[in-house]
């Protein structure tokens, strides 16, 4: 079966079908989905030539800042619900330890955006889809909020609104019983502009993320992923991730 989003209908794509579907009238939100998959912006128009990727320089990334976590919370209206268990956190900050040599770093993890994603495969609806350009987004008009994605992937990287949600970034809709998670700020990439948590982190002087498209030769991510050393989170899951890490 193919994984790419503008493919041809699978078994996936009938059941988002069938589930926007009422006495033979098909409703929009079944529409919607295949627009958004289509289309990057009203001028430009989203390609498989393109692949946004992220390069985090764990050396760079120092320890105790959240400044990358706070952008990306304000930049998407994500609030505290006051249950931290429950707490919606698309970018979260993970401190790890090499028990060989007591070397410890500190790793920004959010959605992975994969080639082959797994939260995409399980959906029932095909409210979880991937782009053309490879961003992993979730259609939150067809969400029904049974968390199967949150089950299927390995980075826990996807939570589910509890909550009614106020004061929302127009930009960005959220709502109650959807699932969602990182979006590599879509809203700001279709106008040529760096995902928050990028911007952040350059202006807390760290410069230790790098965004741009993995495809082109001239960009400055394909030419330091092809320079140095990088690595995915669980490689040997084989699910070919948008974000590099260099440095793990």
């Amino acid at each position: 079966m193919s994984r790419d989003a503008n493919d041809g209908l699978s078994r996936r794509g009938f059941l988002a079908i069938s589930a926007t579907t009422l006495g033979g009238v098909m409703l929009a939100p079944g529409i919607r989905l295949i627009e958004i998959a289509a289309a990057r912006s009203p001028e430009q128009a989203v390609s498989k030539l393109v692949r946004w990727g992220l390069l985090i320089d764990i050396n760079k990334c120092a320890p105790g800042c959240s400044e990358c976590v706070k952008a990306c919370a304000t930049e998407n209206a994500i609030k505290s619900t006051g249950h931290a268990r429950t707490d919606p956190q698309w970018i979260r900050k993970v401190e790890l330890k090499d028990m060989r040599t007591g070397r410890t770093s500190s790793v920004p993890v959010m959605c992975q955006h994969c080639e082959h994603p797994p939260c995409v495969d399980v959906c029932p609806t095909g409210a979880s889809f991937k782009r053309a350009d490879g961003i992993v987004l979730v259609d939150r008009h067809i969400c029904i909020g049974c968390r199967y994605c949150m089950m299927a992937c390995p980075y826990k990287a996807r939570s589910i609104v509890f909550e009614e949600v106020t004061g929302q970034n127009a930009d960005v809709p959220r709502g109650k019983g959807c699932a969602e998670a990182c979006t590599l700020c879509v809203h700001r990439v279709d106008r040529d502009q760096q995902p928050a948590c990028v911007e952040a982190c350059a202006r807390a002087g760290h410069n230790a993320m790098i965004f741009g498209d993995l495809n082109d030769p001239q960009s400055e991510i394909a030419q330091r992923v092809a320079k140095y050393a990088s690595t995915h989170i669980r490689a040997d899951l084989l699910l070919n991730p948008g974000v590099r890490y260099q440095g793990l």
